[in-house]
Order: C-alpha cells, then structure tokens, then sequence
C-alpha cells in the first residue's frame, strides 16, 4: 500500500473554515478520481510550527495509482487549495510505502 500524506500548516484564523472545506469538498474531490481506497484526517498534537498542523493521508494500492493522480490530478488539486485560501497555509508532501 501506498501512502501520500499532506501536511498542512495552516493559519488559526482559517482553521474551522478550512477544515469544513476539506471534510465536505476538497477530500471528496479526490476521492472520487478512484485512486485512492481511504484516508485519514489527523492533526499533529506536538507540532513546533506556529498555527495548526493537519495531516491528510491517502491510501492508494499500489504506486501506479499514485502515478496517474501526480499525474492527471496533484497540481489542479494543489491549485484548487491555494485560491481557496491565499497565504494562509503552508503545505508539503511525503509518499510513504507501507512495509507491515
């Protein structure tokens, strides 16, 4: 299994509008390119980062569906997010591989 974690530092002024968002229009628009089978919202309890850290975790079968969401969907989807909120957050990505 594959997994792509975004990692979202975001502004507090934004949070409960930016979490709203994600929850009920930006993960649903990935989730239904069908690339990806789960996801997880988490935040990070201990971040040294001023604001509010979110991670979202993708789970993807296997590297080719990952590949086809780089692909076809990451940069339009990363788009989507900066117009939505202007220099209010931080983001980057790590692709992971689950060993166990």
């Amino acid at each position: 299994m594959i997994v792509y974690n975004d990692t979202i530092i975001l502004d507090e002024t934004i949070r409960e509008e930016w979490l709203n968002w994600i929850k009920t229009v930006h993960i649903p628009a990935i989730m239904a390119t069908g690339l990806f089978s789960s996801y997880k919202i988490l935040t990070v309890i201990d971040s040294p980062n001023e604001g509010v850290t979110y991670c979202i975790q993708y789970n993807a079968d296997n590297i080719h569906q990952f590949q086809q969401y780089y692909m076809n969907h990451l940069h339009k989807f990363q788009a989507i997010h900066q117009e939505q909120f202007p220099e209010k957050f931080v983001m980057f990505n790590t692709l992971m591989e689950v060993i166990e």
